[in-house]
């Protein structure tokens, strides 16, 4: 269902900076829109997830049909990556392992198995990146590996932590910068580490979780900086221009540790950070949670974009957080500019001012149950938005749902740790519900919505033929009109999507490829989305193309 130019109530903090309705900058859109390939995780450094091409446009899309299908083989976790294509190859990753394609027909030119070290086995795996003759996988027991590009043949293979001894991980994909490959890890201290692309040399390291005698050490209590944590569950941008690599940061692993002492902020948690691509030096930082106990995080894809701002262009960076707000910031100093809700349900704060101080914390407490939207799924989550140039709005997947956290009594004052989690439907609701918006990114306005009762796990692919493609839960890829939000086009793939659909063209022709497969990820959640016992699980790449000869 549609609801044109609805309207959440939004408000903007910084109405007086920002302009209603921005110019887009013309200089950035070849920068930072995919062409034939889809070279990196967000399309671009700059993550838009918008591609150029258009001979898939709303007048032709109708005739989309399936042209070639690869299943991976593997359907324990489905399949969440996203495909790389370069010079007509598509590489996908499904666990740890890599698939080198045909872009053209699906035909399987090599494939890459890796062997986690004893006591370890692969895990979730959002997708690879291509560089410099190299493919580079980051693994589940913290090794990254880089394939030689044409022949899936071994080139170098390095431990980025002590893997027993830190229990981390690298989930999210890699990003290739200036002759590094960039993985961010999960497990104590949280970090971001460069090697070289050639010979898998450490380059530089940047621990998020400060240590000792370091500057923001003291906003951790006592030595819980030593097992704080702050997982990179998403992978960052880069702008080649400033020469800055833009990184969100995970929760800081206490967020299950309610001590309700929220005088220490538990830096870099939550934050977004801004590193030199050359030495991995913090340009600067911006805490969106100071000491979360939400488990809300501030690590999900970051936007950059160039708008005006009180009639200057302004270099932005905009992060649409999973905790249900907008923050938009400058991206050459990390000035918040603006911050502006676009969910309907949340109660876990009741604002931010325009200083980006939280106002009114709801807190779970010790012995009592709490109800707490969003719940620890996030309005938004894995699912990455999309932004196109040619309407200026970002398209976003919205879950509207909370949570009942029951904490244990606390003892003799002592701090509590864990609790249950009951999800359950936002006031006023029988049940939990998604919408998917296009929104103006600087002031939150409404152009549309596209109503769901389930969850959107999927992530948003938008291109210059002014279509927005999004993958559901129950199997249907769907096609809407990205300026009016009409449904175009759908398809069933045969089982639910939770990756990241893109585009490209070899030989002439554009082709939409989609991951589809739930894995063993369970949604019914107390009756919540009761449809979760019928979401199929699957691991297949379904590519679709226009008829040849069709326009």
């Amino acid at each position: 269902m549609i609801r044109p130019g609805a309207s959440i109530g939004f408000f903007l903090l910084a109405a007086c900076c920002m302009l209603v309705h921005p110019q887009r900058a013309d200089a950035q859109k070849k920068q930072d829109a995919t062409g034939t390939d889809w070279p990196s995780h967000g399309g671009m450094g700059s993550a838009w997830r918008y591609s150029a091409l258009d001979q898939i446009n709303r007048s032709n899309v109708k005739k989309l049909t399936p042209a070639w299908i690869f299943q991976t083989g593997d359907y324990q976790d489905g399949l969440q990556s996203t495909p790389i294509v370069v010079d007509g190859v598509l590489y996908l990753s499904a666990f740890d392992d890599v698939f080198a394609l045909d872009g053209a027909t699906g035909k399987l030119l090599w494939q890459y198995k890796y062997e986690p070290v004893p006591g370890f086995t692969p895990g979730r795996n959002f997708g690879v990146a291509v560089g410099d003759g190299n493919v580079f996988l980051g693994t589940h027991d913290a090794h990254v590996v880089a394939l030689d590009q044409k022949t899936g043949k071994e080139v170098w293979k390095v431990a980025a932590d002590d893997v027993y001894g830190c229990h981390c991980s690298i989930q999210a994909a890699p990003l290739v910068v200036n002759h590094k490959v960039i993985v961010g890890e999960g497990g104590p201290r949280g970090r971001i580490t460069a090697f070289d692309t050639k010979t898998g040399r450490f380059v530089w390291r940047f621990y998020v979780v400060p240590g000792a005698g370091e500057k923001g050490v003291e906003t951790w209590e006592g030595d819980s900086w030593k097992t704080g944590g702050s997982n990179m569950w998403q992978t960052g941008s880069f702008d080649p221009e400033l020469n800055l690599i833009y990184w969100g940061t995970g929760d800081p692993s206490g967020a299950w540790n309610y001590q309700g002492d929220s005088k220490y902020s538990k830096l870099y948690s939550d934050s977004i950070v801004a590193l030199d691509a050359d030495t991995g030096k913090l340009r600067w930082y911006y805490q969106e949670i100071p000491h979360d106990v939400w488990d809300q995080d501030a690590s999900w894809e970051l936007l950059l974009m160039d708008r005006p701002v009180n009639g200057k262009m302004r270099k932005l960076v905009v992060q649409f957080a999973k905790a249900g707000y907008t923050f938009i910031l400058d991206r050459e100093t990390g000035e918040l500019l603006g911050v502006y809700p676009y969910a309907e349900s949340d109660n876990w704060v009741k604002g931010i001012s325009p200083k980006g101080e939280l106002i009114g914390r709801n807190e779970p407490a010790p012995g009592k149950t709490t109800l707490i939207c969003p719940s620890v799924s996030g309005v938004k989550n894995w699912n990455q938005v999309a932004y196109s140039p040619r309407t200026d709005l970002v398209y976003v997947p919205v879950l509207e749902g909370c949570n009942l956290i029951a904490l244990p009594e606390s003892v003799n004052g002592a701090p509590t740790v864990g609790g249950t989690f009951t999800y359950t439907a936002p006031p006023g609701h029988a049940a939990a519900y998604t919408h998917l918006d296009a929104v103006d990114p600087v002031t939150g306005k409404r152009k549309w919505t596209y109503e769901y009762p389930f969850k959107i796990f999927a992530s948003i692919l938008t291109t210059a033929g002014d279509l927005m493609f999004v993958g559901e839960p129950d199997g249907t890829f769907r096609a809407l009109d990205a300026r009016t939000g009409q449904k175009l086009w759908d398809f069933q793939t045969g089982a639910g999507h939770r990756g990241s659909p893109v585009t490209y063209m070899v030989g002439g022709r554009q082709y939409i490829a989609t991951p589809t497969g739930m894995g063993q990820v369970g949604y019914n959640n107390n009756g919540v989305w009761p449809e979760a016992a019928n979401w199929r699980v699957g691991s297949s790449l379904v590519v679709f193309a226009l008829p040849e000869g069709s326009k």
